[in-house]
């Protein structure tokens, strides 16, 4: 859901062989020419053995266990895309959890969702003269004075969600970024519609194409969806984020207008789409369990969590592992600080539903939070 650098090679080639397939997936698609079956019984396994391993919530702690012990007297400052984004004001809360424990000091400026206010918020932070700073969930293109700026004045930056692949970066100049592989998320989101459809649903994808990082996973949904005959793309609703809670109802209703009982699921870039449309979604009578059969591909938030295991309007998400992100984020500063490389660590996909949460509010691995302190503190 947020910025790209560039799209992995083999993601790009994909892009390309599949433009065409997707295109042929649209509304315009006359109803006599629809498959009325799967079509698809090869990806249809894939699809079905993607999601159990998946949603299997037996894991352990995959990641660093060893590294520098903690340096003393650090600061940092969280620039925040928007803190109306529930994935990045969670980053925002679990950097100041895990800062506490290593014993810096945080703080948190928002640039609401703009490029002048994301601007003007990263310029505050280079001035601030704080150790390293976080790009919280925006495109460091957007910044690219301010990020020369700090480059210059060796304030080393960490990224959320900056670029498109997780790790260091030498343009623009990121100590890592911190993200789950788009790729993954968006090949789980689909192939999650794909199993649950049995290969045959109407979909309507939600995202938002002025951030690279959203417009890219959302590219990527709508081509493995185009793997299946019988998945058919219905539209593609572009909402920008800051605009999603005065833009969404009004366009859910025109959609249900438009597809009526064709749109069977949905795919969002972001679990916020979902909070936005349940009013709509309930306006028109539809059923808080479904269909339309939603899942967000990001980012796990709170919010998201309570709809899925209520069943309003939302059946499942990919979580990002937000509090353990925010963990790895201090981690990353404090391996740069004692000048030594990045973890290199990439949190593996998870699709959680009513059915594996069991009640929980996020998606929070086990054992990160006692590897990083042992690491920090011995």
């Amino acid at each position: 859901m947020y910025p790209i650098r560039k799209t992995s090679l083999a993601a790009a080639v994909l892009l390309a062989a599949t433009a065409t397939a997707v295109a042929g997936c649209g509304s315009g698609t006359p109803e006599a020419a629809r498959p009325s079956g799967a079509g698809c019984p090869a990806v249809l396994r894939e699809a079905k053995a993607t999601v159990a391993r998946a949603e299997s919530t037996d894991t352990a702690w995959n990641g660093p266990t060893t590294g520098p012990e903690a340096v003393s007297g650090k600061s940092l400052v969280y620039v925040a895309q928007t803190m109306t984004n529930p994935g990045v004001a969670g980053v925002a809360k679990a950097v100041a959890e895990a800062a506490q424990s290593i014993g810096w000091s945080v703080r948190v400026i928002d640039g609401e969702g703009t490029p002048a206010g994301i601007q003007a918020a990263l310029s505050q932070a280079v001035t601030l003269k704080p150790s390293g700073i976080v790009i919280g969930g925006f495109d460091p293109k957007l910044t690219s004075g301010q990020v020369a700026r700090a480059e210059a004045a060796g304030i080393p930056l960490v990224g959320w969600h900056a670029l498109s692949s997780p790790g260091p970066s030498t343009s623009p100049r990121l100590f890592t970024n911190v993200t789950t592989k788009v790729e993954e998320v968006a090949r789980a989101s689909a192939d999650w519609v794909i199993a649950r459809s049995g290969g045959n649903a109407g979909v309507v994808v939600f995202t938002d194409d002025s951030i690279p990082f959203a417009g890219t996973k959302s590219k990527l949904i709508e081509q493995r969806l185009a793997a299946c005959p019988g998945v058919r793309l219905l539209a593609h609703a572009n909402i920008p984020i800051p605009d999603a809670s005065r833009r969404t109802p009004q366009e859910v209703s025109s959609l249900l207008s438009r597809f009526r009982k064709d749109w069977t699921y949905s795919v969002a870039i972001n679990d916020l789409y979902f909070d936005d449309a349940a009013p709509a979604f309930r306006a028109a009578g539809r059923p808080g369990a479904g269909p339309p059969f939603n899942i967000g591909a990001g980012d796990g938030d709170p919010s998201a969590f309570r709809r899925i295991n209520s069943e309003q309007f939302q059946a499942a998400t990919v979580p990002e592992p937000l509090s353990q992100q925010g963990w790895q984020i201090v981690d990353e500063f404090n391996r740069a600080f004692a000048g030594g490389p990045a973890s290199g660590y990439v949190a593996p996909v998870h699709i959680a539903t009513a059915g594996n949460s069991k009640g929980a509010t996020s998606w929070d691995p086990r054992g990160y939070r006692e590897a990083y302190e042992k690491i920090w503190h011995g």
